[in-house]
């Protein structure tokens, strides 16, 4: 990017206020700093915009479908027109269904638990372990790492290709990799996927906070994401799609709200009637808050207009990826090569630091939140890093002390909140650990690596 459309972008674009932006942090070597939050990746903070929604509507908070009284059904319109509004943005079809869940792993889990029988699950080894493993009675296919998005599209329609003809089946996959942030070809999987009777899912959890994500456009069947990914981390998530596996499974959670109708039968036993729209997978009182606050952000990003905010994330991104690039000890992790497309979501590694260290010490030293590990998705990091697939490695946990081989990255991840000096000083902060050291030294606590006091 140019300095002109560099400087542009910045006129244009400032980034959305969000809450915490005003938080200082204490430094181990004295003094505080404004806390650089640069983990969006896995919890972006609370758009400004979503917190005064949620508080103007808090005294308002009623039952959901379940009350005469007049905070019931007002927050009963809300909680439908949150599901309009939520279906909008995603532009889902006519016929579409959106289910509220918890989060993007709960919608996998429900899609899994409403998989017709014999159903074949395609899933590519790259995949976070919320589309990874969910589909363990069904009849999977595990799918090597591609190194290219049309490999990615040929590995699968080569998959396919020998699968029975018959039968029902659904690829998994992703819109921008939890690690990497590259952006994977869905609307030609989805082709793929169509053309050998297959139905696909889309991943949408590190994609909707930063792009535009249309159903209709990408021809996908279903797509699910996190309330907590897209600036409202308020206990809620999204699965909409297609209606017909969601229609003729069991309900998800069995309870209050999914039966329509229950009855007791002559030998004790009871009947039950289940509701047919998205009510049959949302049994309990709905998450209302939760939901109304995915809908705020949703109009939030679509008023601010993702053509300007991909810009500036785009600006973000190549400053990062150039800083980084300057250091040579610092490798950064790519499937696709450096030219691919890719959100603001950056994965790296440092020669001689054990990454648990390194984000240490970027938290002590430099007021920088980041995150170390392997991102829960393990095979993915391990291919990256070219590991031993037997390693031991938990989820976001280090499995070295500090100066020993590390086998986890640090992931440094922004978004429409970021302002341009958290980037600036993560760049800088990046390039005096590795020419300077540390200036405090650290000890393992609680298989996390601490500042020693």
């Amino acid at each position: 990017m140019s300095v002109s459309t560099a400087a542009a972008t910045q006129t244009i674009c400032a980034p959305l206020p969000v809450l915490g932006r005003d938080v200082t942090v204490p430094l181990v070597t004295g003094g505080q700093v404004g806390y650089a939050a640069l983990d969006y990746a896995a919890s972006a903070p609370a758009l400004q915009r979503v917190w005064d929604d949620v508080a103007a509507y808090a005294p308002y908070y009623g039952s959901v479908h379940r009350g005469a009284g007049y905070l019931s059904q007002l927050s009963t319109d809300l909680f439908e027109n949150a599901r309009r509004t939520v279906a909008e943005f995603l532009d889902c079809r006519a016929d579409d269904q959106l289910v509220f869940t918890r989060s993007t792993t709960d919608s996998l889990n429900l899609l899994a638990a409403a998989l017709p029988a014999d159903c074949q699950v395609f899933v590519f080894e790259t995949e976070h372990h919320a589309s990874l493993l969910p589909w363990k009675d069904a009849r999977v296919t595990y799918l090597d790492a591609p190194r290219t998005p049309w490999q990615a599209v040929a590995t699968l329609e080569s998959a396919l290709a020998g699968r029975a003809p018959h039968g029902p089946a659904l690829v998994c996959v992703t819109g921008a990799s939890n690690v990497t942030g590259e952006l994977w070809p869905v609307r030609e999987l989805a082709a793929a996927a169509h053309a050998h009777g297959a139905r696909i899912v889309l991943d949408a959890a590190q994609l909707a906070p930063h792009h535009p994500v249309s159903v209709r456009d990408l021809d996908v069947d279903w797509v699910a994401f996190s309330g907590h990914k897209l600036y409202a981390p308020f206990g809620s998530g999204v699965l909409a799609g297609r209606a017909d596996w969601l229609r003729a499974a069991e309900p998800y959670l069995a309870g209050g709200g999914a039966s329509r109708k229950v009855t007791r039968r002559q030998d004790g036993g009871v009947d039950v009637e289940w509701h047919e729209g998205a009510a049959r997978h949302e049994a309990g009182s709905p998450n209302v808050i939760g939901a109304y606050s995915i809908a705020s952000a949703c109009k939030a990003l679509t008023e601010a207009g993702f053509d300007t905010l991909v810009a500036r994330e785009q600006y973000l991104v190549e400053k990062v990826r150039t800083g980084l690039a300057d250091v040579p000890e610092v490798r950064i992790l790519s499937l696709f090569g450096d030219d691919a497309p890719r959100v603001g979501v950056i994965s790296f590694v440092v020669d001689g630091w054990n990454s648990s260290h390194f984000a240490a010490a970027l938290s002590a030293e430099y007021g920088i939140g980041v995150r170390d590990g392997l991102f829960c998705a393990h095979p993915l990091v391990r291919t990256l890093l070219g590991s031993d697939p037997q390693s031991q490695g938990e989820c976001g946990a280090p499995e070295a002390a500090p100066g020993e081989k590390s086998l986890n990255a640090i992931r440094v991840s922004f978004g429409a909140g970021t302002p341009d000096e958290h980037v600036d000083r993560f760049v800088t902060a990046v390039r005096e650990l590795v020419t300077e050291g540390a200036t405090w030294t650290y000890r393992t606590e609680d298989g996390r690596c601490v500042p020693a006091v």
